[in-house]
Protein backbone atom coordinates (compact mmCIF):
# COMPACT_ATOMS: atom_id res chain seq x y z
CA UNK A 1 0.00 0.00 0.00
CA UNK A 2 1.50 3.38 -0.95
CA UNK A 3 2.59 5.50 1.99
CA UNK A 4 0.17 8.34 1.31
CA UNK A 5 -2.83 6.00 1.11
CA UNK A 6 -1.83 4.33 4.37
CA UNK A 7 -1.63 7.69 6.15
CA UNK A 8 -4.93 8.79 4.61
CA UNK A 9 -6.65 5.67 5.93
CA UNK A 10 -5.17 6.19 9.41
CA UNK A 11 -6.52 9.73 9.49
CA UNK A 12 -10.00 8.67 8.34
CA UNK A 13 -10.47 5.46 10.30
CA UNK A 14 -11.87 5.52 13.87
CA UNK A 15 -8.55 4.84 15.61
CA UNK A 16 -9.89 4.44 19.14
CA UNK A 17 -12.74 2.16 18.06
CA UNK A 18 -10.35 -0.06 16.09
CA UNK A 19 -8.05 -0.24 19.11
CA UNK A 20 -10.98 -1.19 21.36
CA UNK A 21 -12.00 -3.99 18.98
CA UNK A 22 -8.47 -5.37 18.83
CA UNK A 23 -8.24 -5.03 22.60
CA UNK A 24 -11.38 -7.17 22.92
CA UNK A 25 -9.96 -9.81 20.55
CA UNK A 26 -6.69 -9.84 22.50
CA UNK A 27 -8.59 -10.73 25.68
CA UNK A 28 -10.46 -13.70 24.17
CA UNK A 29 -9.77 -16.92 26.08
CA UNK A 30 -12.37 -19.18 24.50
CA UNK A 31 -12.60 -20.89 22.13
CA UNK A 32 -9.04 -22.05 22.70
CA UNK A 33 -8.35 -22.83 19.01
CA UNK A 34 -9.04 -19.19 18.12
CA UNK A 35 -6.79 -17.86 20.91
CA UNK A 36 -3.98 -20.27 19.98
CA UNK A 37 -4.38 -19.48 16.27
CA UNK A 38 -4.02 -15.73 16.89
CA UNK A 39 -0.83 -16.24 18.88
CA UNK A 40 0.71 -18.73 16.43
CA UNK A 41 -0.19 -16.54 13.45
CA UNK A 42 1.48 -13.55 15.13
CA UNK A 43 4.61 -15.59 15.94
CA UNK A 44 4.94 -16.74 12.34
CA UNK A 45 4.17 -13.35 10.79
CA UNK A 46 6.67 -11.42 12.95
CA UNK A 47 9.17 -14.25 13.54
CA UNK A 48 8.96 -14.08 17.33
CA UNK A 49 11.66 -16.12 19.08
CA UNK A 50 9.78 -17.92 21.85
CA UNK A 51 12.96 -19.51 23.20
CA UNK A 52 13.64 -16.15 24.88
CA UNK A 53 10.39 -16.22 26.85
CA UNK A 54 9.94 -17.55 30.37
CA UNK A 55 6.86 -19.41 29.07
CA UNK A 56 7.69 -20.93 25.68
CA UNK A 57 4.48 -22.95 25.29
CA UNK A 58 1.90 -20.91 23.36
CA UNK A 59 -1.02 -22.82 24.83
CA UNK A 60 0.01 -21.83 28.37
CA UNK A 61 -0.94 -18.18 27.77
CA UNK A 62 -4.55 -17.50 28.81
CA UNK A 63 -5.06 -14.94 26.03
CA UNK A 64 -3.20 -12.95 23.38
CA UNK A 65 -2.50 -10.05 25.76
CA UNK A 66 -0.59 -12.27 28.17
CA UNK A 67 1.45 -13.61 25.27
CA UNK A 68 2.17 -10.11 24.00
CA UNK A 69 3.49 -8.89 27.36
CA UNK A 70 5.38 -12.15 27.91
CA UNK A 71 8.35 -11.99 30.25
CA UNK A 72 11.86 -12.82 29.10
CA UNK A 73 14.33 -15.08 30.86
CA UNK A 74 16.15 -12.71 33.22
CA UNK A 75 19.61 -14.05 32.37
CA UNK A 76 19.14 -12.85 28.77
CA UNK A 77 18.91 -9.19 29.81
CA UNK A 78 21.63 -8.64 32.43
CA UNK A 79 21.73 -5.25 34.18
CA UNK A 80 25.19 -3.70 34.53
CA UNK A 81 26.54 -3.15 38.01
CA UNK A 82 28.15 0.13 36.90
CA UNK A 83 26.34 2.75 38.97
CA UNK A 84 27.06 5.45 36.37
CA UNK A 85 25.52 3.51 33.49
CA UNK A 86 22.08 4.42 32.12
CA UNK A 87 20.47 1.51 30.30
CA UNK A 88 17.97 1.08 27.50
CA UNK A 89 14.52 0.64 29.05
CA UNK A 90 13.27 -1.59 26.22
CA UNK A 91 14.08 -3.97 23.40
CA UNK A 92 13.70 -2.07 20.15
CA UNK A 93 15.46 0.23 17.74
CA UNK A 94 16.63 3.83 17.94
CA UNK A 95 14.20 6.05 16.04
CA UNK A 96 16.18 9.17 17.01
CA UNK A 97 18.84 9.99 19.58
CA UNK A 98 20.79 13.12 20.42
CA UNK A 99 20.65 16.60 21.87
CA UNK A 100 17.50 18.61 22.50
CA UNK A 101 18.03 21.88 20.63
CA UNK A 102 16.69 24.46 23.06
CA UNK A 103 13.15 23.03 23.34
CA UNK A 104 13.06 21.12 20.05
CA UNK A 105 13.37 17.34 19.57
CA UNK A 106 14.03 15.73 16.20
CA UNK A 107 11.26 13.41 15.02
CA UNK A 108 12.56 12.53 11.54
CA UNK A 109 14.39 14.36 8.76
CA UNK A 110 13.18 17.98 8.99
CA UNK A 111 10.33 17.27 11.45
CA UNK A 112 10.71 18.64 14.97
CA UNK A 113 8.36 18.84 17.95
CA UNK A 114 8.59 20.82 21.19
CA UNK A 115 9.13 19.79 24.79
CA UNK A 116 6.26 21.66 26.37
CA UNK A 117 3.63 20.09 24.10
CA UNK A 118 5.20 16.64 24.53
CA UNK A 119 4.95 17.05 28.30
CA UNK A 120 1.30 18.05 28.26
CA UNK A 121 1.86 21.81 28.51
CA UNK A 122 3.92 21.60 31.72
CA UNK A 123 6.28 24.54 31.11
CA UNK A 124 8.16 24.14 34.41
CA UNK A 125 8.93 20.51 33.63
CA UNK A 126 9.86 21.33 30.03
CA UNK A 127 12.39 23.92 31.22
CA UNK A 128 14.27 21.20 33.11
CA UNK A 129 15.06 19.43 29.82
CA UNK A 130 15.90 22.57 27.83
CA UNK A 131 19.09 21.78 25.81
CA UNK A 132 19.16 18.33 27.37
CA UNK A 133 19.33 14.99 25.57
CA UNK A 134 16.84 12.36 24.43
CA UNK A 135 16.39 8.93 22.92
CA UNK A 136 13.31 7.76 21.02
CA UNK A 137 12.97 3.96 21.04
CA UNK A 138 10.59 2.14 18.71
CA UNK A 139 9.16 -1.23 19.75
CA UNK A 140 8.31 -3.42 16.76
CA UNK A 141 5.51 -6.02 17.08
CA UNK A 142 8.01 -8.85 17.59
CA UNK A 143 9.82 -7.09 20.44
CA UNK A 144 9.58 -7.62 24.19
CA UNK A 145 6.99 -5.05 25.36
CA UNK A 146 7.76 -4.41 28.99
CA UNK A 147 9.40 -1.10 29.90
CA UNK A 148 12.12 -0.91 32.54
CA UNK A 149 13.91 1.83 34.47
CA UNK A 150 16.94 3.29 32.63
CA UNK A 151 18.25 4.49 35.98
CA UNK A 152 17.21 4.15 39.61
CA UNK A 153 14.84 6.89 40.63
CA UNK A 154 12.00 8.19 42.75
CA UNK A 155 8.67 8.81 41.03
CA UNK A 156 7.76 12.50 41.12
CA UNK A 157 4.61 12.50 39.02
CA UNK A 158 2.91 11.08 35.95
CA UNK A 159 0.96 12.96 33.30
CA UNK A 160 -1.61 11.28 31.08
CA UNK A 161 -2.26 13.13 27.80
CA UNK A 162 -5.11 11.95 25.53
CA UNK A 163 -4.64 12.08 21.78
CA UNK A 164 -4.65 10.34 18.43
CA UNK A 165 -3.47 6.79 17.84
CA UNK A 166 -1.40 7.02 14.67
CA UNK A 167 1.09 4.25 14.02
CA UNK A 168 4.54 5.28 15.23
CA UNK A 169 6.79 3.41 12.81
CA UNK A 170 9.51 4.90 10.60
CA UNK A 171 7.09 5.62 7.74
CA UNK A 172 4.60 7.62 9.80
CA UNK A 173 7.34 9.51 11.66
CA UNK A 174 8.62 10.78 8.31
CA UNK A 175 5.20 11.84 7.04
CA UNK A 176 3.03 12.99 9.98
CA UNK A 177 4.26 16.24 11.60
CA UNK A 178 4.31 16.39 15.42
CA UNK A 179 3.47 12.68 15.59
CA UNK A 180 4.50 12.12 19.21
CA UNK A 181 2.76 15.23 20.48
CA UNK A 182 -0.46 14.27 18.68
CA UNK A 183 -0.67 10.70 20.01
CA UNK A 184 -1.90 9.54 23.39
CA UNK A 185 0.94 9.24 25.89
CA UNK A 186 1.87 8.79 29.53
CA UNK A 187 4.74 10.89 30.89
CA UNK A 188 6.47 9.47 33.98
CA UNK A 189 8.93 11.73 35.80
CA UNK A 190 11.66 10.53 38.15
CA UNK A 191 14.29 12.11 40.41
CA UNK A 192 17.62 10.34 39.75
CA UNK A 193 21.37 10.71 40.21
CA UNK A 194 21.38 12.28 36.74
CA UNK A 195 18.81 14.88 37.73
CA UNK A 196 15.26 14.77 36.45
CA UNK A 197 14.48 11.96 34.00
CA UNK A 198 11.27 11.48 32.01
CA UNK A 199 10.19 8.16 30.51
CA UNK A 200 7.33 8.73 28.08
CA UNK A 201 5.18 5.86 26.82
CA UNK A 202 3.55 6.82 23.52
CA UNK A 203 0.38 5.05 22.41
CA UNK A 204 -0.48 3.99 18.86
CA UNK A 205 -3.27 2.33 16.91
CA UNK A 206 -4.20 -1.12 18.25
CA UNK A 207 -2.38 -0.39 21.53
CA UNK A 208 -4.82 -1.79 24.08
CA UNK A 209 -3.52 0.29 26.94
CA UNK A 210 -0.48 1.66 28.73
CA UNK A 211 0.02 0.20 32.19
CA UNK A 212 2.51 1.02 34.97
CA UNK A 213 3.44 -1.01 38.04
CA UNK A 214 1.96 1.62 40.38
CA UNK A 215 -1.44 2.02 38.66
CA UNK A 216 -4.37 -0.24 39.51
CA UNK A 217 -5.66 0.12 35.97
CA UNK A 218 -4.64 1.94 32.80
CA UNK A 219 -5.44 5.64 32.55
CA UNK A 220 -7.74 6.58 29.71
CA UNK A 221 -9.50 9.91 29.77
CA UNK A 222 -10.70 12.65 27.46
CA UNK A 223 -8.72 15.17 29.50
CA UNK A 224 -5.07 15.43 30.52
CA UNK A 225 -4.47 14.24 34.08
CA UNK A 226 -1.49 14.80 36.37
CA UNK A 227 -1.07 12.28 39.18
CA UNK A 228 1.22 12.57 42.20
CA UNK A 229 2.30 9.41 44.06
CA UNK A 230 0.43 8.88 47.32
CA UNK A 231 3.54 7.31 48.88
CA UNK A 232 7.24 7.32 48.05
CA UNK A 233 7.92 5.01 45.13
CA UNK A 234 11.53 4.22 44.31
CA UNK A 235 12.38 1.91 41.42
CA UNK A 236 15.82 0.42 40.89
CA UNK A 237 17.62 0.48 37.57
CA UNK A 238 16.29 -2.37 35.46
CA UNK A 239 13.09 -2.71 37.52
CA UNK A 240 9.88 -2.96 35.55
CA UNK A 241 8.12 0.38 35.06
CA UNK A 242 5.17 -0.77 32.94
CA UNK A 243 4.15 -2.29 29.64
CA UNK A 244 2.24 -1.84 26.40
CA UNK A 245 -0.50 -4.23 25.35
CA UNK A 246 0.49 -4.01 21.68
CA UNK A 247 3.53 -2.07 20.57
CA UNK A 248 4.57 1.53 20.48
CA UNK A 249 7.39 3.95 21.34
CA UNK A 250 9.26 5.12 24.44
CA UNK A 251 10.96 8.54 24.66
CA UNK A 252 13.52 9.14 27.41
CA UNK A 253 14.55 12.69 28.38
CA UNK A 254 17.60 13.79 30.39
CA UNK A 255 18.64 17.18 31.78
CA UNK A 256 21.43 19.27 30.25
CA UNK A 257 25.00 18.37 31.31
CA UNK A 258 23.85 15.51 33.55
CA UNK A 259 24.56 12.58 31.22
CA UNK A 260 26.28 11.68 27.97
CA UNK A 261 24.68 9.40 25.38
CA UNK A 262 26.56 6.33 24.16
CA UNK A 263 28.55 7.29 21.03
CA UNK A 264 27.99 3.82 19.56
CA UNK A 265 24.24 4.36 19.22
CA UNK A 266 22.69 6.07 16.22
CA UNK A 267 19.42 6.16 14.29
CA UNK A 268 18.16 2.63 13.47
CA UNK A 269 20.59 0.97 15.91
CA UNK A 270 19.06 -2.10 17.54
CA UNK A 271 19.05 -2.08 21.34
CA UNK A 272 18.17 -4.57 24.04
CA UNK A 273 16.82 -3.81 27.50
CA UNK A 274 19.82 -3.45 29.80
CA UNK A 275 22.20 -2.32 27.06
CA UNK A 276 24.19 0.88 27.72
CA UNK A 277 22.25 3.95 26.57
CA UNK A 278 24.18 6.73 28.33
CA UNK A 279 26.48 7.48 31.27
CA UNK A 280 25.99 9.85 34.18
CA UNK A 281 28.44 12.76 34.00
CA UNK A 282 30.57 12.87 37.14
Amino acid sequence: MPNCLSIFLQKCLPQHLISQIFGWLARIRHPLPLKNWMINHFIQKYQVDMSLAVIENVEAYPDFNHFFIRQLKTELRPITADKHAIISPVDGSIAQIGKIHKNQLLQAKDFYYDLETLLGGDKTLANLFYDGSFATLYLAPRDYHRVHMPLSGKLIKSIYIPGKLFSVNKMTSEIIPHLYTRNERLVTVFETEAGCMAVILVGAIIVGNIQTVWMDKPVRSKRARTSLPSTDLYLDKGAELGYFTMGSTVIVLFEKNKSILSPTLQTESTVKMGQLLANILI
